[in-house]
């Protein structure tokens, strides 16, 4: 016996304990619980969301403390390693050692006198140890403590281990009994049925909530001791090779357990369908633990409910209890097998009783006798009326247990899913028919509007009209889901998800979706099994004929049962399904004002999701994203979470490889993994990282994205390598990580996921987003031969290249391998994984080695995902649009828009503006000091070192402040693309603003030259005015009370001094610039009458003209007209830009000529007229055609006009430089004051205190101007909303200002050039700032500035007379020290000392120049705003210099100006988001007269081509324009469905303008459509706004 039944043996169960007291194992329990640390938790109960967080990693084999063992228990079971069930406690240091229990202790021969002492030894030792804990009292401790619905997942836990379940459980403390039957709902067992008579060929297959299953069950019981294990024997008739049930026998059994007497355990028996099953249907096993003598309520109700009870008896030899009880159940009618295990007897039968005894038999030999007899028993009973058939659901109707379920929240829970599944199954209906009926939205509704607006990126022919009916097409189709969205099964299951408290809303949601997976379970068997069916006929036929009539009607036949396979999946993603699309039918509807209840739809989603909830992102069905509703929901996610950063962690693989076993297993995640319900489409979930891991990482969550697999046969027939493309493309471009996920070794399977895999990785280099990957082998057969890996990691390597190459070609990029496309390293970043299941199943468990291999991949993920800071929640809803909108057009690098990099890179373009607005500022500054020098003749050479060291710190400021924006912003890793670049952008620009300050200076240092001989003489003047006045007043003197009488005397003799002294100089004459261009335009052989007759148009009408047909010559030019004598509208374009060019070169020729500082030549205007004519004549002979000779003229007006203004200015600029007349003429009133002081007595000192006076108002008023036009520059720069932005910002306040103006030839200077009309904007901006709205605010800066210098010649007064008087020094001194002192700030006409060297008394000079001081700055205090208008400096050209150095290439197609603030950024591709019908520049139709209405923007994602230029033969096609020449190459212009309305509601109100402008007429397919005359002013201003 002992040899044979080794393995029963072992120390024997005993009975002892299990006495019926109040509350008999409460010591016992609490020291459990004690040494577990979960005396806490028993009250309050671990929540599942505790382990459904990113935790710290396990150690794979022990753990070093008994406190962690309920956390290790549980986390190896979400990892689905049946070892869980017992982890080894070996403290650290200990590794590598035997565990404490299993202790040797080692002993020298001195130590052992003999055997007794070596016996003795280790039982004293033994008596001291204390016993480690039984596994499964770590499993029931685990247990009682968690809540129910981690009770629930980790009885599915233990079900997918293959181990036996709870079926009822005493309290450890009240000992109430209680079947725990909410914790199976999730559980759903399949298995195939094989008939023991008739055709063995038929198998049917059953997939079944195991709540459901309607089984035999076979109960054990032991009545005493057994020197066997009941257990053990059990496995061996379910699995002999996995311990379903635990056993004395298994690792970790100790004599010692305290939770699980009186528990029973129940398990099924699932056959394969193969002759080798040990039963050929489903049947319960149910092991009672304990005496069940002693346990009598759990005995009772097993036998009752068992189909057949086995007991396990010592033996039936002697007369005690257990005879008699066995004895009393032989009269029962149920049948009863009684194992004897200390007899030796064979089977004995009776009327379905059974006697067998085990003694010297082996374990095969009894388990093959027992199920033999168990097959018998229940043979028998087929169709008789006692056959008890055992139900798990009809546990809740026995009396003396609870019922876990009977918890009130749960009872609600329950109660408000019935409801929902009451609705569904009211009328009977056909599964497949439910969506259909009661969620409307969904279905063909949905499906037909994601068919209609793909169809928005393929449009052809008129592709505005089309895109109209398009989506008017589409708001039909939400009319018809508005209206259909009322459903009774909708509204209670909002108002469940709204009013139930967070306990009850979890139940609810639970038996929701238990519930529907039962109602669509067989169903989905049924279809599938034809599916099947289908599937290996059409490969057969497929391998033999590649084409043939009958391979086309399977594949229909195929996609028919698809659509059924579609419709019969039923759950809760379709009820969420239907929320998006009332959600989305509603917003477009009603938009977003009224608050109803559709509103709160994304924030009832969004706490799902923050809960752990999969949230459908992508509908696989219509493969279409509900756009809306998902940026909605990720909108409350952010309102309710905060902007958490982000991991994101895509999964890919092909359908049916095991990715989302695999994310269930490493996350505990919740993905459907049955073979009937593979995910479809893409679903995000969240994922928390612990408290404890938040150190490790960036980042506050993952979100986890797993994907309807590649090459999904549902899918088969239907474009099926566009849609994986899209999908991967989708899911890399999402993912910060991407796992890719290859079953098994199938090479043909494994290059079709790499192909697909590699193009996507392409895509992403090519649209700058760099995700990392890791590749997971799945199914591997050796997992641990290491030369067999490296050799397939040496394959992959290779198919990766290979397959980099392919896509190389396909989409057009650079890459010889893979690493060239992304980092990759195949020794890191390839997994093994070993198969899932450890033999066969259904009844294999999982293999450990497949968790360790998923350990093993999670912790590479966590790696790779501790190095990036991922992304915020708010950039990963942007990168789903901007992902998705690339998708949906046909060319995936041409269309996608990163907004998040463009939202990145519009800041930095804030910064860089502010950046070099700060320089700037500071070298006006500098540049006025310097001005303010040269003017005072303290300096006559500027050097650039100088200026380099005036502005270093400046420059140091803003480079320190670049480091740390580049260095710490959040968006540093986005931004570090840009940095070298604004880095040397910002030095070049400092370079280039001291080049300009020096050039400034430079003139006026020339300009001072210039004007050397007019100074010299102003000294001489001065002297002599002085001495004339002091003569004067010698024969006035009596009359120095007659103001009348000075003033008319000054005025005779002031004639005569000014002729003597200008005697020997030429005055500067004025200038007649109308005369000079008549003579010009005459010496170019144009009539008098001619030009009088050009004369009489508007000068500037060359420049707003539409149409120049007029200005060519009638012959050799027909070839180039449309169908109404219209010029093309390449030609017009031509003739703009040489009208442009020619204004252009002409005006910065006339700029570059030394006006100002040697004055007006009419040859100046001679050789701008040449040039001009030339420019003509060049351009006449490169064409076809010749301009009449109007054309010339007007334009050479034009010119003229275009000059004039700075002609004249800068004569006036020379005339008061340079003209002795002119110059005294201007000091008249300034030697009156002189002269009457004289006059009145007054002493030297009171006359130089005048004349001080005087001078120091002129420079004061100039000074205080400067200063307030550069401080106002700054003001509007910072805080003017036109001006504070980026090149954006301004580009949206210009057309904003063009739609509240309303003027149509300031449209058309914008149209064609922008520049112009925006400088013309800055300059009305600045002056409507200054003089109109700041008014009042400019004119406190004045007072302030007033005040300012006031106190800087307060300053100088003192320091001056100080100086003199400490060093005794004349007049002399003390003027040069004052003007020294205000060198930098104001420019100050020397006084000569020599008519005032006879002042002595400086202090009494400094007192009348402060008293007269007094009243000049309280005069100044009410300056007119007006005097700011004639400063040297210019508010509005300090910022149109600022503002304007920005990119002006406008677009190839509709003229729209770049809107990038760098000026030649050719790293960067010029963009705008403002495109407009191409129309607005003249587009039309070749050969018509119909204006072309498209946006080139709708354009590039239809199917329509163009002619690149006039005379291209060959048409392009737009989704391709980038092909098409230089000038569209460098244009990023991405499908945007013409949102933009401004220039909609512009055609619409300028329509009868714009054909006059052009000639040309919105007719055919210019026709404007209806749509666009609904969009008012307001509309189209608002629109504005929403572009970026």
């Amino acid at each position: 016996m002992s040899g044979n039944m080794e393995n029963f043996s072992g120390n024997q169960e005993t009975s002892e304990k299990i006495i019926n007291k109040k509350k008999p194992c409460q010591p016992e329990t609490e020291t459990l619980l004690g040494r577990l640390h979960l005396q806490e938790k028993f009250e309050q109960k671990f929540p599942l969301a505790d382990f459904l967080q990113i935790l710290p990693p396990l150690k794979q084999h022990h753990v070093t403390s008994e406190k962690d063992l309920s956390h290790a228990f549980l986390l190896r079971l979400m990892m689905l390693d049946y070892r869980a069930r017992f982890v080894p406690v070996i403290a650290d240091g200990l590794e590598g050692t035997h565990s404490h229990s299993d202790e040797v202790i080692n002993m020298t021969e001195n130590d052992l006198d003999d055997l007794d002492d070596l016996l003795n030894t280790n039982v004293e030792t033994h008596e001291q140890e204390q016993t480690h804990v039984h596994p499964m009292d770590v499993q029931m401790a685990v247990y009682h403590c968690s809540d129910s619905f981690l009770k629930q997942m980790m009885i599915t836990k233990l079900s997918q281990c293959q181990y036996a379940l709870l079926l009822l459980v005493p309290d450890p403390v009240t000992m109430e009994i209680e079947c725990p039957l909410w914790t199976f709902r999730q559980i759903t067992k399949t298995w195939k049925v094989t008939p023991i008579k008739g055709d063995l060929n038929i198998v049917t297959v059953k997939s079944v909530p195991v709540c459901k299953a309607e089984t035999p069950l076979v109960s054990f019981f032991r009545l005493g001791s057994l020197s066997v294990s009941k257990s053990q024997l059990m496995n061996t008739l379910i699995n002999g090779r996995h311990s379903t049930f635990f056993h004395r026998n298994c690792p970790g059994s100790t004599k010692s357990r305290h939770l699980m007497d009186g528990v029973a355990e129940i398990a099924w028996y699932c056959p394969d369908g193969k002759p080798n099953d040990a039963f050929n249907d489903c049947i319960a096993f149910c092991n009672l633990h304990g005496d069940a003598l002693s346990i009598e309520t759990q005995r009772d109700i097993l036998i009752e409910k068992s189909s057949v009870n086995i007991f396990c008896v010592p033996s039936l030899q002697r007369n005690d209890k257990n005879k008699a009880f066995i004895s009393a159940h032989f009269k029962f009618h149920k049948p009863l097998i009684c194992l004897c295990v200390d007899d030796s007897c064979g089977i004995k039968r009776k009327n379905g009783k059974y006697i067998l005894g085990l003694k010297d038999k082996s374990q095969s030999d009894v388990s093959e006798e027992l199920k033999q007899i168990i097959r018998e028993v229940l043979s028998s009973l087929d169709g008789s009326s006692l056959k008890p058939s055992f139900q798990l659901e009809t546990m809740a109707e026995l009396s003396g247990i609870r019922v876990d379920e009977s918890d009130p929240a749960c009872q609600k829970g329950k109660s408000a899913a019935m409801k929902i599944i009451d609705l569904l199954t009211k009328d009977n209906m056909d599964v497949s028919k439910i969506k259909e009926n009661i969620l409307p939205c969904q279905g063909h509704l949905w499906h037909q509007w994601s068919k209609i607006h793909k169809e928005l990126y393929h449009l052809r022919g008129n592709i505005e009209k089309q895109k109209n009916k398009k989506q008017q097409e589409l708001m039909n189709i939400r009319q018809e889901q508005y209206a259909a969205s009322c459903s009774k099964l909708m509204e209670l299951f909002i108002e469940n998800l709204s009013s139930l408290p967070p306990t009850d809303k979890k139940y609810f949601l639970k038996y929701t979706q238990i519930l529907m997976d039962s109602l669509s379970t067989d169903d989905l068997s049924v279809i599938l099994k034809s599916y099947n069916e289908k599937w290996s006929e059409a490969l057969a036929l497929k391998n033999k004929y590649k084409n043939s009539d009958l391979l086309s009607k399977k594949q229909a036949e195929l996609e028919n049962i698809s659509q059924k396979l579609q419709s019969a999946t039923f759950g809760l993603e379709h009820i969420f399904r239907e929320m998006g699309q009332i959600y989305e039918a509603h917003r477009t509807i009603e938009g977003e004002s009224r608050y109803t209840g559709w509103s709160k739809y994304p924030e009832l989603a969004a706490q799902l999701m923050i809960s752990g909830h999969p949230m459908e992102l992508l509908d696989g069905d219509a493969g279409h994203m509900p756009l809306t509703w998902i940026s909605s929901l990720l909108e409350k996610v952010i309102e309710k979470l905060g902007d958490q950063r982000v991991f994101v962690l895509s999964v890919l693989g092909i359908q049916s490889s095991g990715k989302s076993t695999m994310l269930n297993t490493m996350f505990g995640l919740q993905f459907a993994v049955s073979a009937g319900r593979c995910t479809k489409g893409a679903f995000m979930q969240l994922l928390k990282v612990s408290e404890e891991m938040k150190k490790d990482f960036k980042f506050d969550y993952i979100l986890v994205v797993d994907t309807e697999g590649l090459r999904a046969l549902e899918l088969e027939g239907n474009t099926t390598r566009h849609h994986d493309n899209e999908l991967a493309t989708f899911v890399v471009g999402l993912g910060n990580l991407t796992l890719i996920n290859i079953f098994g070794e199938n090479p043909s399977e494994m290059q079709d996921i790499l192909q697909i895999v590699v193009q996507a990785f392409m895509r992403m280099k090519k649209v700058k987003l760099s995700p990392s990957c890791v590749f997971v082998h799945q199914n591997v057969t050796d997992v641990a031969a290491a030369a067999k890996n490296m050799d397939g990691k040496r394959r992959l390597q290779d198919k990766l290249d290979q397959m980099a190459k392919l896509a190389a070609e396909e989409e057009v990029c650079n890459a010889e391998c893979f690493s060239d496309v992304i980092e990759f390293d195949v020794q890191k970043y390839v997994k093994y994984c070993a198969q899932l299941w450890e033999g066969s199943p259904p009844m294999a468990p999982p293999n450990p080695g497949y968790s360790e291999s998923i350990q093993e991949v999670k912790d590479t993920i966590l790696s790779k995902a501790s190095k990036s800071a991922g992304i915020t929640l708010s950039q990963f809803k942007t990168k789903v649009q901007d992902l998705w909108n690339a998708l949906l057009n046909e060319n995936f690098v041409f269309s996608f828009k990163n907004t998040l990099e463009i939202a990145v890179y519009r800041k930095l373009e804030v910064n860089y503006g502010n950046w070099t607005w700060t320089l700037r500022s500071n070298m006006l500054t500098i540049e006025n000091q310097l001005h303010n020098r040269i003017e005072n003749g303290n300096l006559d050479k500027v050097e650039v070192s100088y200026l380099k060291k005036e502005s270093k710190k400046t420059f140091e400021t803003i480079t320190k402040e670049m480091t740390i924006y580049f260095e710490d912003d959040n968006e540093k890793d986005m931004l570090a693309q840009w940095r070298g670049r604004f880095e040397t952008k910002i030095k070049e620009f400092h370079e280039e603003q001291v080049s300009i300050v020096k050039r400034k200076l430079d003139e006026v240092i020339q300009q001072k030259k210039a004007r050397k001989k007019l100074d010299d003489k102003k000294t001489e003047f001065e002297n002599r005015l002085l001495q004339k006045s002091k003569e004067l007043t010698q024969h006035l003197k009596d009359k120095a009370k007659d103001e009348e009488e000075l003033e008319e005397q000054f005025s005779s003799v002031w004639r005569g001094w000014v002729t003597e002294l200008t005697a020997d100089t030429k005055p500067v004459e004025d200038i007649n610039l109308e005369e000079d261009q008549f003579t010009i335009l005459e010496e170019l052989g144009f009539e008098e009458t001619f030009i009088n007759e050009r004369k009489q148009r508007k000068k500037h009408i060359i420049s707003l003209i539409g149409d120049y047909s007029d200005y060519v010559k009638p012959s050799n030019f027909l070839e180039f007209l449309t169908s109404n004598n219209v010029l093309s509208h390449e030609k017009q374009q031509q003739i703009r830009s040489l009208i442009d060019k020619a204004e252009n070169e002409s005006l910065d020729a006339i700029k570059h000529k030394p006006v100002a500082t040697r004055g007006y030549s009419s040859t100046y205007l001679q050789e701008v007229a040449k040039t001009v004519k030339e420019k003509v004549e060049k351009f006449q002979k490169e064409r076809n055609y010749s301009f009449k000779k109007e054309f010339t003229v007007d334009l050479l007006l034009y010119v003229f006009f275009k000059a004039e203004r700075w002609l004249l200015d800068s004569q006036e600029k020379f005339k008061m430089n340079n003209d002795p007349l002119t110059y005294l003429q201007s000091k008249k009133s300034q030697y009156y004051t002189v002269f009457r002081s004289f006059c009145k007595g007054n002493s030297s000192a009171v006359v130089l205190g005048e004349l001080i006076c005087e001078k120091l108002k002129t420079s004061t008023v100039e000074a205080v101007c400067n200063k307030t036009i550069i401080g106002l520059a700054g003001e509007m720069k910072c805080n003017f909303p036109a001006f504070n932005g980026n090149r954006l910002n301004l580009e949206k306040h210009v057309l904003k200002s063009l739609a509240e103006k309303e003027n149509f030839d300031d449209f058309i200077t914008y149209i064609r050039n922008p520049r112009r009309q925006t400088e013309a904007f800055i300059k009305a901006e600045v002056k409507k700032y200054i003089f109109i709205d700041h008014k009042d605010q400019t004119v406190n800066i004045l007072k302030k500035n007033v005040g300012d210098i006031n106190t800087l010649v307060g300053q100088a007064l003192f320091t001056a007379t100080q100086k003199v008087q400490t060093k005794r020094g004349n007049t002399n001194m003390w003027l040069k020290e004052f003007s020294s002192f205000l060198k930098d700030e104001l420019t100050f006409d020397t006084v000569s000392s020599q008519n005032f060297s006879d002042i002595n008394d400086f202090e009494f000079l400094k007192s009348e120049i402060e008293k007269r001081l007094a009243s000049v700055f309280d005069q100044m205090s009410s300056l007119s705003l007006d005097k700011l208008k004639r400063s040297r400096l210019k508010p509005d050209k300090i910022l149109i210099d600022q503002l304007c150095r920005c990119c002006w290439v406008t677009c190839p197609f509709c003229a729209a100006v770049c809107t990038n603030t760098i000026e030649g950024h050719s790293d960067v591709d010029h963009s705008v988001p403002f495109h407009r019908p191409e129309g607005i520049n003249g587009w039309h139709y070749r050969g018509t007269v119909e204006f072309s209405i498209n946006f080139c923007t709708t354009n590039v994602a239809s199917d329509c081509r163009f002619y690149p230029h006039y005379d291209s033969k060959e048409t392009v096609p737009y989704k391709q324009y980038r092909t098409a020449g230089p000038k569209y190459a460098n244009w990023r212009i991405t499908p945007d469905e013409s949102k933009l309305a401004y220039w909609k509601w512009f055609v619409c109100q300028f329509q009868n303008q714009l054909e006059e402008h052009y000639k040309l007429k919105f007719q055919g397919r210019g026709d404007i459509p209806l749509q666009w005359r609904t969009i008012s002013k307001d509309e189209a201003i608002k629109n504005l706004n929403e572009m970026c």
